[in-house]
Parts: C-alpha cells; structure tokens; sequence
C-alpha cells in the first residue's frame, strides 16, 4: 500500500513540476480556443471543458498526410494502437490504456461498433470523409452511457457552409497503393438555407503479408493481403426559420481486405458501415435547443467461403438510437437534460447463439456552471439495460482559471462496460450471468495556452473492478473447470501522467507528447496486454513561403503480447519526414516517407507492420 501510495504521489509531483513554469508566462487575453461539442454534447469553448480533450483539425489531417485513421490517431497523446498487419486488417486503439472495447467510437453523433466484439471498426473508417476528430479523455459513461471508461473518440464528417466548392485528391505510393477522392459542398444562404456536402473516396493497395513467419505462427501465409476500400459521406441541412433545422447524415463505407489464416488459403473479409441519421433542432425559447435524433448504424463483417480456412461466416450489428436532449442556458451555466432509446440487434450465420437483441433506456441530466474564474460540472445517468439491469454513473469537475492562460481542474467520475453478445453468448466462451465492468476515475490536471504555447499536464487513476478477461481453467461450473471462459475475475487500475506541449518559434512549429502509465492487471500483478509504460510523440515543422516540411518521431516501449507478460514485443522508435508545397492558389502537392530507417517492429506478435514507405499525391480546394 506504501508503495502505490508514493508511485501516486511522484506521478503526480511530475506532472504538476513539468506543467507549473506555464503560470509564469506571459498571457494574452486573445487566446485560441475552438469550440468543441464531444465532452458535454453541446458546443463549447475548449477553455470551459473540463475534460481533457484534444482536437485534430481538417488542416491537420490535410498536413499529416497520413495514409489511415489509425495512422493519425497513433501520434495523439494518450493512444496506442495496434494492428494485425497493413491498413486493411483489424486494428485496435487504446486510451490512456483501456481496452478498445472500453472507449465509444461516434461518426457524427452516431455511435458505432460491433456489439459481438464491443469495438469499432477502424480499419474501414475512411480519412477522405474526416473533416476533423476530437478525442476526450477519460469516462464519459454519465455522457453517452455504456463503455466509455477510458475515452470517447468523435468523428466529424465534411460539413457545408458558404459559397459551393470543389475539393479533389488523388496520391500513389508503395505497395502500389492508390488513393483518390472528391467533394463538393456548401450552402444557399438566406433565411431558408439549405446546406450540402457529400465526399466519395476510393483506396486501393496491394499490401504486404500480413502475418509473419514464426515458431507458433499457425496464420503465416507469404503473399500480399491488400485491400479495396469505397466510401461515400454526406452532410444535408435545411433551415426552415431561425433556430429551426432538420438534417440528414450518412456515412457508407465497404472494405475488402485479405488477411492471413493460414498456408495455402487466400483468406479475405467483406467488410460494411453503414450510418443514417436524421434530426430536427429547434430553439423554442431564446435560451433553450432542443434537438431529436434517430440514427441507425450497422457493422457487417464476412469471410469469403472460398478462402477462409474455417468455412464462411457473417456477423452484423444493427443498433438504433433514438435521443431526445434539451439544453436549457441559464445566464453562462447550461443545464441539459436527457432521454435516449438504443436498441442493439446481432444476426451471426456462424454461430445462432449470439443472435438476438437487447435494449436500453437511458435517462441523464448535467449541469455546467461558470462563475468568474471558477467552473464546475456534475451530472449523473441510469441505463436500463434488458439483458443485464439497471446502472448509474455520475461524475462531478471543478477548474480554476490562475490566468487567463492557466486552468487547473480536478474531477472524478464513475463508468461501465457492458458484456458483449460474445461474453454472454458465444458457445463455449460465454457466460449470461457476466456483470458489467465498473470503472472509478480520479484525475487533477493543468492546461495553459496563450496562441503561441500550449502545455497540458494530466494525472488520472482509474480504476476497473469486474474485469472480464478469458479465464482458464473457467471457474464456472457448467464449464466443468476445463474450458476457457469470459468471466468477471480481475480487477485493473489504469494510472499515469499524460504530458503534452507546443510552441511556434517563428517559421518554426514544436510540439510533443509523452505518456508515463502503468496499465495493471491487479489480480495477477501483470501488466496489460499490448500496452507500454511509456510513449511519446516529438514533432518539427517549418514553414517557408508556399513549403511546409517536418519531421516526426513515434517512440514506444516494450509491451507484452500475452496475460502472463512471457512474449515481449519490443520497443521501438520511427522516423517520418513529411512536405507540402502549394504551387498555385487552390493547388498543393504533398510527399511522405513513413519509418525512413525501415525499422523492424511489432505491434502484435507474429503479425508484420509497414516497412520504409513513400507516399504522394496532389490536392485542389476552393477557398
């Protein structure tokens, strides 16, 4: 107990030591500060959220030229990611070292993801329909109800606004990968305006073996397991008088990718998202919005009968949402009330087990107060779920403003997973009787930017209690003690400090990132699978005239592969070089080289990651 107590005590002596020099500079009253929407489901300016949030601007993207939305997610502060080979296989993202099935994915407000995995489906989440990205850190479960323990991740499709434009891209690089999309949007103006953006993309590569050969590797396959992605995206609004909308949003992407499983078999998933929404927001009052939604999201996932090695299976996920919230201002605070419907609905052709549905209904209520330099926030929910009872979360936040520059804020907040069909269902692994992980967070943190720097220092503690993992020998009784089973057995306390910092020095932009964690396992004294203790992000650009250049640096420890922490995945460090040059008002091109030294490393065992690869492409864009 001594021992946690101090690791606590030092870990949060460092983030306060590295961040408090930032209270000594100079202020400006002109500070940047974007509205943000994802912390508290309403927009707001990133000074008055509490929540440690981060955003990833469309001009970012643009720069970063990176080839997938794992690939800029990788360099944010707070994430690790991994991958079961090139970009068109399965991947997971981890926050501040939670499982992938304990943070929520949204595509415009639209929750997506598999309910037979819990995860969301990044490898077919295309970059060409992301406008920007705003990552929140920490449990929001009071926000948006079960599985956000470790974050929330939004994704904001293109939006249009003002005079019509066009906007082009098309890129080649190794592996013989191809890239091209198009968009147009915008809107008419006027008291009836009607605003449009519709983006189709399509990417293709010939990719590299997934897998890799290895003493127990059974998938090693030597061939190329490339992929084909399409995708369409589009935003509609149609204002019928001031403060009063209705839209429609949609997002369709299909995947085909190979991957191995095996000698001798050309194994390939058919993979599809499909996201429809439409809502309605109306100002009633001058000083309350309210806005209803309904969305449906499917994730549908196969295997080609012809060349998988275990024959052919489909799983889909349909769920639906139905949301009604209110915020209602009261001078500078906000108080929000909600009430929301999901329904979640599994078909799996493989396994008749896991088919079937379940429900929840879901009541919330938040209020976030300003009070000079003074803010607060606490709200509270109750789920109600058919399959596993009811559930309440809550979480309570404070911030000081010390400058105009520097806040301080300290929150604590509670959260929960939810069982998965599998953990509940799947034959021979499964278990009704499973529970819901809870999580409990504490947290203290500093932020200060002044349009020139940006520092932030977060300490949190969270900690997991019902953990389920894949236990063996199951103690469950109707598995006879033999079998492997899901079962609520561990507990897991997810700590660290999370440092980021940036500052333009003239041409000049640094910016860097480092997270110092201790993702356990508490029941076996192990540290979390696939997760470092440390990891960082350097970055250097510079700006002359028309050409942008810069360089980054990904750093990663060691991680293990494994429970029992037996197989080590090495760390390792990667070099990107990246340049863009607009050579005519609306005409840019763009070049990257990713890993330059052609390091070897893994990010799961036995599976291969990219070597040296070039990348370039030319972009057009209205202003």
């Amino acid at each position: 107990m001594t021992h946690a107590v101090s690791r606590h005590a030092a870990l949060t002596s460092l983030a306060l030591a590295i961040a408090a020099p930032a209270a000594f500079a100079q202020s400006t009253p002109n500070t940047f500060d974007p509205i943000v929407v994802t912390a508290n489901r309403y927009p707001q300016h990133l000074s008055e959220v509490l929540s440690d949030t981060q955003t990833i601007s469309s001009e970012e993207i643009a720069r970063s030229g990176a080839g997938s939305l794992i690939d800029l997610l990788q360099k944010q502060r707070g994430i690790e990611v991994t991958r079961n080979g090139g970009a068109g296989t399965s991947a997971s993202v981890f926050i501040r070292g939670a499982n992938s099935n304990q943070n929520i994915v949204l595509v415009d407000g639209v929750r997506i993801g598999s309910s037979t995995l819990g995860t969301a489906n990044w490898s077919a989440l295309p970059l060409s329909s992301i406008d920007h990205v705003e990552i929140v850190y920490g449990p929001l479960s009071t926000m948006y109800g079960a599985d956000a323990i470790g974050g929330v991740i939004q994704i904001f499709t293109k939006k249009g606004d003002g005079a019509t434009r066009f906007s082009a891209f098309a890129g080649y690089g190794s592996n013989n990968t191809r890239q091209a999309e198009a968009s147009v949007a915008g809107s008419t103006g006027g008291a009836n305006s009607f605003s449009y953006a519709l983006t189709a993309g399509k990417e293709k590569s010939d990719g590299f073996s997934a897998s890799k050969l290895g003493a127990s590797s059974f998938t090693y396959n030597p061939d190329k397991d490339g992929y084909d992605k399409e995708s369409i995206s589009g935003q509609f609004g149609y204002q019928m008088a001031k403060g009063h909308e209705v839209g429609l949003v949609l997002l369709n992407s299909k995947l085909k990718a190979q991957y191995d499983a095996g000698p001798g078999y050309d194994a390939r998933s058919n993979q599809k998202l499909e996201n429809i929404s439409v809502f309605t927001k109306n100002e009633f009052l001058p000083n309350w919005t309210s806005e209803l939604r309904y969305a449906e999201a499917r994730d549908k996932s196969g295997d080609d009968s012809s060349a998988a090695s275990y024959g052919k299976s489909q799983i889909d996920t349909k769920q639906t949402d139905i949301t009604w919230q209110n915020d209602i201002r009261i001078g500078r605070d906000n108080l929000q009330l909600l009430a929301s419907y999901r329904d979640e609905d599994v078909m799996s052709s493989s396994t008749p087990e896991v088919t079937g549905a379940r429900n929840t209904k879901s009541y919330a209520a938040a209020y976030n107060m300003v009070r000079g330099a003074h803010l607060f926030n606490i709200s509270g929910r109750r789920d109600d779920n058919s399959a596993f009872g009811s559930h309440n979360t809550g979480s309570v936040a404070y911030g000081y403003r010390i400058s105009n520059a520097l806040r301080a804020n300290a929150s604590y907040g509670t959260s929960f997973r939810a069982p998965t069909f599998n953990e509940l269902y799947y034959p021979g692994y499964g278990l009704a009787s499973n529970k819901p992980e809870t999580g409990r967070n504490a947290e203290i943190g500093l932020h200060y930017n002044d349009g020139v720097s940006q520092a932030s220092a977060s300490y949190y503690h969270n900690k997991v209690t019902d953990l389920l993992v894949n236990t063996t020998p199951c103690p469950d009784p109707l598995f006879n003690g033999s079998y492997g089973c899901a079962y609520n057995v561990n507990k897991a306390v997810l700590e660290g400090v999370t440092l980021a910092a940036s500052r333009k020095f003239g041409a000049f932009n640094v910016s860097g990132n480092i997270d110092l964690q201790d993702p356990r396992d508490e029941t076996k004294d192990k540290q979390l699978v696939r997760r470092a203790k440390q990891h960082a992000n350097v970055a250097v650009d510079y700006t002359l005239g028309a050409l942008t250049s810069g360089a980054e640096w990904q750093l990663s420890g060691k991680r293990y592969d494994d429970a029992a922490n037996k197989n080590v995945l090495g760390g390792y460090g990667l070099v990107n070089l990246y340049a863009t040059y607009q050579f005519a008002p609306e005409w840019s091109v763009l070049a990257r080289w990713n890993n330059i030294a052609n390091k070897d490393y893994e990010l799961a065992r036995f599976y291969a990651t990219p070597g040296s690869k070039v990348f370039v492409g030319v972009r057009y864009g209205m202003k």
